[in-house]
């Protein structure tokens, strides 16, 4: 099954596309990163929707999305995702998958509504303390490039204030959490890569179920570089999410 639709969510349309069948499994939910939007998974979705149901979807703005009155922060965005779901009658347990800030938004989900979550898979995902404790090691360039890229969906100070919110929580997820590190990053020093893995590990620490994996070959787009990673981690919460 493959459907493709325009969703009413408050009072605008979020596009959504669902592939495969639940199988008795949770519905896989991907959420792209920032400024980023469905197509981002053609690469994982294939294979994940031949094992259960998986919902792909433009965050409001982006691909073919309508804009959204809301701003651009992580619990407005998971509120309209709460929606989407809810109006595609999708209930859960689910299982999240979030690339880059896409993983700050399952994550605030998880904190906010635990008991939907089955677990989730964090694909290189943005740490709360980026620009404070990462964006210094880079030059000067590539910081000043990471600022003006925040025009395509929300701004610079709506995208910290993100990160602000998940690190709100101070309490541990039980659910298991997959982090998935890029190894190969695009214009990384040997320090900043190490300093990158270094973060990434201690996300896991987000749960007390929390894995950490590195993808050794793969720059931000583990999905593109090393499908299987993305793949393999998905598949184990789905044949894990049973055992306690």
């Amino acid at each position: 099954m493959n459907r493709e639709m325009l969703v009413p969510v408050n009072n605008f349309n979020l596009y959504a596309k669902l592939m495969g069948k639940k199988n008795g499994k949770p519905t896989v939910v991907m959420d792209a990163g920032y400024g980023d939007y469905s197509k981002a998974w053609d690469s994982v979705i294939g294979d994940l929707s031949q094992i259960t149901e998986v919902l792909v979807y433009d965050r409001a703005g982006l691909g073919k999305s309508e804009k959204s009155p809301n701003r651009r922060t992580s619990r407005e965005m998971v509120k309209e995702l709460k929606e989407l779901l809810s109006n595609l009658d999708i209930n859960p347990p689910y299982i999240f998958v979030g690339h880059s800030f896409g993983g700050v938004n399952v994550s605030v989900y998880a904190h906010e509504y635990p008991e939907e979550v089955e677990g989730l898979v964090l694909v290189d995902s943005t740490p709360v303390d980026y620009r404070g404790r990462f964006l210094p090691t880079m030059t000067s360039d590539f910081q000043e490039a990471y600022r003006k890229q925040f025009v395509r969906e929300g701004n610079y100070e709506e995208f910290m204030e993100s990160l602000g919110q998940l690190k709100e929580y101070s309490n541990t997820l039980s659910m298991p959490v997959i982090v998935l590190a890029a190894g190969n990053k695009d214009h990384y020093s040997e320090v900043s890569q190490g300093l990158w893995n270094d973060m990434q590990r201690e996300l896991a620490l987000i749960s007390s179920r929390g894995e950490y994996v590195l993808a050794k070959n793969s720059a931000h787009y583990i999905q593109r570089d090393e499908p299987l990673v993305v793949v393999e981690a998905v598949e184990k919460l789905l044949y894990s999410e049973k055992k306690v």
